[in-house]
């Protein structure tokens, strides 16, 4: 194998930045794992490897504290726009203004455990082509598709005509344990919100069916909120339990 150039090592350190990545259409993988799972998916532009680098080139061109050795560079995915999205029977997740990359790599690889292959992203939403996101997919990214859309209350607006049932996370939001807080498991889209902020007032309005995650016991002082990634986490497994496809 080719021995990268000087200018190569520059490109894919370059491509930490999100300017560089939109421009060039790619996005960079790290450690062997994670670049073997997303070939399946995507499209390999680039292998670096200590067969082509030396360990300080590799280190030059890594995000992490410590690099793994490997590093990919892959053509991203066709985007879809707003008015595209197709959905049959099944769940999707839609983010809301979700800014941390960690939170966002969570999210995604929680949905590939529960078998959600759809997320629909606000513009605010972190970019999931973030080298620290997909990081924390942990390969995920393969398996589950983003869908970036200018407005996520308008795109909500016409599922919720067309008969979907849309659910939030709300602090006045109905117990999700009760067995009539989720009327049908294997159909739907999942709002979660902003870390912050929750879910915007704009797609509030579009939730037909407002959760809310019971703290334990419900009489006792306890922390302010969940983090969404695990608040995620709580409401795909409820919706998985005793409902698997």
């Amino acid at each position: 194998m080719q021995h990268l150039s000087k200018a190569q090592i520059k490109w894919v350190r370059q491509l930490q930045q999100k300017k560089f990545r939109d421009a060039e259409g790619v996005f960079v993988a790290e450690g062997e794992k994670c670049v073997h799972d997303l070939t399946d998916a995507f499209e390999l532009v680039l292998l670096v490897s200590p067969d082509n680098a030396t360990p300080t080139e590799i280190e030059q061109m890594s995000s992490l504290r410590t690099p793994q050795g490997v590093i990919g560079v892959f053509k991203r995915r066709e985007a879809i726009g707003d008015g595209v999205l197709v959905m049959g029977h099944g769940l999707w997740v839609a983010l809301d203004g979700v800014q941390d990359p960690g939170n966002l790599g969570t999210i995604i690889r929680t949905c590939d455990w529960f078998g959600i292959h759809h997320i629909i992203c606000s513009r605010e939403t972190a970019d999931c082509y973030n080298p620290k996101v997909v990081q924390a997919t942990m390969g995920a990214l393969a398996r589950v598709q983003l869908h970036y859309v200018d407005d996520l209350s308008s795109v909500l607006s016409k599922y919720q005509q067309n008969g979907y049932p849309i659910y939030g996370t709300l602090l006045n939001g109905k117990n999700m344990y009760e067995p009539s807080a989720i009327p049908t498991k294997d159909k739907g889209i999942i709002v979660m919100g902003n870390e912050g902020n929750g879910i915007s007032q704009s797609v509030r309005e579009c939730v037909t069916h407002p959760l809310l995650i019971p703290s334990y016991p419900a009489d006792m002082p306890t922390s302010e909120s969940l983090n969404v990634g695990i608040a995620t986490a709580i409401v795909l497994a409820e919706f998985r339990r005793n409902n698997l496809p």
